[in-house]
């Protein structure tokens, strides 16, 4: 399956149908009176988040939602039909944008959560509503409500607890390959991460999600490599790990690069919690690996952890030191919310 993080959708919610003007005939009733129905209401336009879905693809193929309108009203105060409304189905962590691709209508961070992107119109009175004592045989009705027609984006964010960060090649998806049961595509050529992969890595008896994204470049914030995107699919964790790689030969450079690309990239994201480790330290001696792990702390100020991911040294710890801070954003999240004030 192909994996779509970012589409454009049309949707119209259904029109109300016309209010009906009628009168009762009937033989030897002389003053029948109207008895036109009201029109039914148009149908709206719906979205649900699911947890069976992982991508936007669906959207890629069709692109045009229409509720159906509500049918017209009918005599013998008979009321139209109302439009069926129009489900979509999206997966959870789906953001919907208006058509600026800026302001957010509303997260879908929860499964089951659904929203009315566009409600239907209200369907019109037929002639019997305006039926009084001054009046009684009104030839008018009213006409449908216009249904609602908009375009909005759809942005897929990923639900996970922990996030990759890091150059091409620093070995991000080789250490969620050796720690979980994913399968990402792994070689010695820079990018081999084209799509974000999910795994579920575990330790100490409790589990938890790590999400692997594309590798990023100075300048990704301007479109070089595959860009800066994809930073969206870690924007929802409770800690990024930041892996560099123990065989560059400018770690603190390297560091220093996906820091800035995170500052570009905006919002809250360079605040998250962190937790910094030098890979591929199978490949240093014991000199090695303490020289450079301080020359990275005296040049960017943090502790480093050391870990060889295709030989799983250190790969435990690093797992522990992630469960331990996720449980703590965790235990602040809910602090917050109970300190929020209660709305009925």
């Amino acid at each position: 399956m192909k994996f779509l993080d970012l589409c454009k959708v049309y949707i119209r919610s259904g029109t109300g149908g016309g209010g009906c003007i009628a009168f009762r005939r009937e033989k030897y009733i002389e003053y029948g009176g109207p008895n036109g129905g009201d029109g039914g209401r148009g149908g709206d336009v719906i979205v649900e988040a699911v947890d069976n879905l992982n991508t936007l693809i669906d959207f890629r193929y069709q692109q045009h939602f229409f509720a159906k309108n509500g049918e017209a009203g009918k005599g013998q105060q008979r009321t139209g039909a109302d439009g069926n409304d129009i489900l979509l189905k999206v997966p959870t962590g789906t953001e919907i944008m208006d058509e600026d691709q800026e302001t957010v209508l509303i997260d879908l961070a929860e499964t089951g959560q659904t929203v009315v992107l566009a409600k239907g119109g209200n369907g019109g009175w037929g002639n019997l509503h305006f039926k009084s004592a001054t009046n009684q045989a009104p030839r008018r009705s009213n006409p449908g409500q216009d249904g609602i027609e908009r375009t909005v984006w759809l942005r897929l964010k990923l639900i996970a607890d922990a996030g990759l960060l890091g150059l091409p090649n620093a070995g991000k998806s080789t250490f969620l390959a050796a720690s979980s049961n994913a399968r990402p595509k792994i070689a010695d050529y820079p990018f081999t991460t084209l799509i974000p992969n999910l795994g579920v890595v575990g330790v100490d008896g409790s589990e938890f999600v790590v999400a692997d994204i594309p590798g990023l470049i100075e300048g990704a914030s301007d479109g070089k490599g595959l860009g800066d995107l994809f930073l969206g699919h870690v924007e929802r964790c409770s800690v990024l790990l930041h892996l560099i790689d123990g065989t560059s030969g400018d770690p603190v450079g390297d560091y220093k690069t996906i820091i800035g690309e995170l500052e570009k990239y905006g919002g809250h994201l360079v605040d998250k919690p962190r937790v910094t480790v030098l890979n591929k330290v199978d490949t240093l001696d014991a000199e090695e690996r303490k020289f450079i792990a301080d020359e990275i702390k005296a040049g960017t100020g943090v502790d480093v952890m050391l870990m060889a991911g295709a030989t799983g040294e250190g790969t435990v710890d690093v797992l522990r030191a992630l469960k331990a801070t996720i449980a703590a954003d965790k235990i602040a999240q809910n602090a917050v919310e109970e300190e929020a004030p209660w709305r009925p």
